[in-house]
């Protein structure tokens, strides 16, 4: 199987010891088996509790859900995505969730951000109308279903719909005990030199019992030393509806075959130290069940695992895991076959030896820590089609899709700034202060604070604002090498000399937006300094956005200045920079200008667009818009707009990346297609345009919306499975400044443009 990212923090939901059942078992010997093979993941509990009073649980334990309250499931999946899980691994039996065949487990899925991948310990054959639709959809609402047999995966196939690619056979997990002689353990029950058959698991009707009984007495006929141990306490649920009615009665049973004194009783709930010692003094093991309708058995894999010769009835499990001649198959309900089994084990020592081997060389594929493994490669196969194929939070017609803004709502740009500039990050919408500042979301705030008065009054506030934006470039520029520095910790110590080429770059952009549209000379003289003294270096520069950046900056300049010969000159360099990265990387199928589309790429279409129409360089225009054009309908998927993830971007020949997706290149793209639909004319861009700011509202992959109504700020990030709640600068700042532009070309459109200015 191929190797996919593992997730640090898994969530195992199912029951969990000390409750006494198969299904909690198998979760907490996972859950530990998981944390044993992978030790940088955290693995954690949410069992399901059928008393009230609950159980003691171990600290592995983190949330306790209710089987019969329909409200804790929405509570636990509330909690889930709140710690952000990166995935559910949920353990599916129809009897241990509340309602009609266990559907209240459907309310904790539909509401799950991340992926699932669902264990089905029980595939019905014949379910009823109500056991399917609840299968069916656990089935749709995972991303992946493990099972532990070949027939379940039959049975999902042709019964349930379940496509063959979204099922993984994963074999029940076993303790990897050593391969021993039984009489090493006999004398630690008083079994010395007798021939010891066992039986264990919590005892109900369905275990056939009864049946191994009936079979004794011919068996003692020829082997007088003969034992058979039945250990287990009554199930749990059955001890409350009928007491001890089935012992009692199996007790009777042997009394009456008179094989009583041949049959030990361990009316208890061993502990995995206590059943391996009982398992190992045993020479048969033998599970008579009653129904061919069992798809998993742990006492069965335990035993097979340990090197036992089984004597089994035709079960669907036994006969798959019993086939090769690794058991013994027997008639459901035959007390004369299973005699027969056992007399011919007994005595044929080399046939029954050479079966105890064959099982357990086959065990070996079936330990925890195999198991384990097998289990990680599923959760990375999920999240890796949850990368490819992303879900929908919500139906298509039932996306919580916001209303545009009604106002640009600058609170959280307020909380994110203090008296040094804007920070970096937030942990939710609380500033971040360990990351600090960086002359690139500075640069993003002063462009920001300029384009909003041309929209509106600016306040005193937005006007000091706009002055300490424009402070922090002034002391982030190094004037002994004439570059700007870009991250500032948050005691006001430079981190770095020289900052990125980008970051120069967005500076001086933010500069020309000040030169060319503020009206406030107190501004326009330190910009302008700045700007002169920033420009020359640029054109030794390598990267395209950090020439894209700065050819922005010089458009909005010459909006005054376009009699500047230094920045035409400076101007005509970097246009054909850009102009000549996209002839020597373009191709037909890839119009682009590097061999990576990669962040802020609608930047680089953008800069060569507004460059040739200045220059008059017919074409610049036409490779600015074939570029401009590819990546539009690249980042338009599934009818919305789904821009580059930052996961791996898109580089040429492989695969383009779905997530995660970035509120800044969202903002370049709307910027871009306004500006192509400015200078062509084409409604179709400034339909990209709408698409592209729709993502923010909720218009995107998972139909959730990135900006928050309640603090003015925008999330981080889309990811696969839930959005990345932090509201830092870039990410604001991206969102503020889309809402913007859309303003300012509204006011410039033509009458019917005016879609753009409602839903701005």
């Amino acid at each position: 199987m191929a190797s996919f990212s593992k997730p640090s923090r898994i969530a195992v939901v199912g029951n969990y010891v000390p409750r006494r059942c198969g299904i909690a078992t198998f979760t907490a010997d996972l859950c530990e088996a998981l944390a044993a093979e992978f030790h940088e993941a955290t693995c954690f509990a949410l069992p399901v509790n059928d008393i009230e009073e609950g159980y003691k649980y171990p600290p592995r334990v983190r949330f306790e859900l209710v089987e019969q309250e329909l409200e804790s499931y929405g509570a636990a999946a509330e909690f889930l995505n709140s710690i952000e899980a990166d995935l559910v691994s949920l353990q599916h039996e129809y009897g241990i969730f509340g309602g009609p065949a266990g559907s209240h487990v459907l309310t904790l899925l539909r509401e799950l951000r991340m992926p699932v991948v669902t264990t089905l310990h029980t595939v019905l054959k014949q379910p009823d109308p109500e056991q399917r639709r609840v299968l069916q959809e656990i089935a749709q609402l995972s991303d992946r279903l493990v099972v532990m047999s070949r027939r379940s995966i039959e049975f999902l196939e042709q019964i349930y719909g379940v496509p063959a690619g979204k099922i993984d056979f994963i074999p029940h997990g076993i303790p990897d005990v050593p391969f021993v002689d039984p009489n090493f353990y006999k004398d630690q029950f008083g079994v010395e030199g007798k021939v010891v058959l066992l039986t264990f698991g919590l005892l109900s009707r369905n275990k056939g019992i009864e049946t191994v009984i009936r079979a004794l007495p011919e068996v003692l006929e020829r082997h007088r030393n003969l034992v058979y141990m039945v250990v287990g306490a009554t199930h749990p649920s059955v001890l409350r509806r009928e007491g001890e009615a089935y012992r009692n009665w199996l007790k009777q049973q042997a009394r009456a075959e008179g094989v009583d004194q041949a049959i030990i009783f361990h009316n208890e709930f061993v502990t995995l130290e206590q059943l391996l010692a009982r398992m190992g003094a045993a020479d048969i093991y033998i599970t008579p069940y009653l129904s061919e309708a069992q798809m998993t058995s742990g006492t069965l894999a335990y035993n097979l695992g340990a090197g036992k010769a089984v004597i089994s009835t035709p079960y669907w499990y036994a006969q798959e895991l019993l086939a090769e001649e690794r058991g013994t198959l027997v008639p459901f309900g035959d007390p004369r076959a299973v005699a027969a089994a056992i007399l011919g084990l007994l005595e044929n020592e080399t046939a029954r030896h050479a079966m105890r081997k064959r099982a357990y060389l086959a065990g070996r594929d079936m330990v925890w820590p195999k198991v384990a493994r097998a289990y990680l490669e599923t959760f990375g196969q999920a999240r890796e089609d949850r990368l490819r194929r992303p879900r929908r939070v919500f139906p298509l017609g039932a996306v919580r899709r916001l209303a545009s803004p009604a106002f640009i709502n600058l609170d959280h740009l307020r909380a994110m700034t203090d008296d040094a500039g804007i920070l970096q990050h937030a942990v939710f919408s609380v500033p971040n202060y360990d990351e600090g500042y960086s002359t690139d979301d500075n640069a993003r705030a002063l462009i920001l604070m300029v384009l909003l008065e041309r929209i509106e009054e600016p306040s005193a506030e937005m006007r000091a604002l706009t002055s300490r934006y424009l402070a922090f470039l002034w002391h982030a520029f190094n004037a002994a090498v004439a570059r700007f520095r870009n991250f500032l910790s948050y005691d006001r110590r430079w981190r770095e000399e020289i900052g990125s080429e980008d970051s120069h770059g967005r500076a001086l952009w933010a500069l020309g937006t000040v030169l060319g549209r503020c009206g406030r000379p107190e501004l326009r003289g330190p910009a302008a300094q700045l700007f002169h003294r920033a420009l020359p270096d640029v054109s030794a520069f390598s990267s395209p956005r950090a020439w894209a950046f700065t050819l922005l900056g010089i458009h909005e300049y010459m909006r005054q200045f376009a009699g500047d010969k230094a920045a035409q000159y400076a101007r005509a360099v970097l246009a054909e920079k850009l102009m000549d990265s996209y002839r020597r990387n373009g191709a037909p199928d890839w119009p682009w200008f590097e061999l990576i589309a990669a962040y802020d790429n609608a930047r680089l279409p953008h800069a060569l667009l507004v460059c040739a129409e200045a220059m008059n360089r017919p074409d610049m225009a036409g490779a600015a818009l074939r570029a401009l054009d590819w990546l539009a309908k690249l980042e338009q998927r599934d009818g919305h707009f789904a821009p580059i993830g930052c996961n791996g971007f898109y580089v040429r020949g492989g695969e383009c990346a779905r997530f995660d997706q970035q509120p800044v290149e969202t903002w370049s793209m709307i910027s871009a297609a306004l500006e192509a639909r400015r200078v062509t004319g084409e409604p179709r861009w400034r339909e990209a345009a709408q698409s592209a700011f729709d993502w923010f509202l909720g218009g995107n992959d998972l139909g959730l919306p990135l900006y928050d109504p309640h603090s003015g700020g925008c999330r981080d990030a889309l990811q696969p499975d839930r959005l990345n709640q932090n509201q830092g600068a870039e990410s604001t700042l991206s969102f503020l400044l889309s809402m913007v532009e859309l303003r300012l070309a509204s006011a410039a459109a033509r009458p019917e443009d005016e879609l753009i200015a409602k839903s701005a």
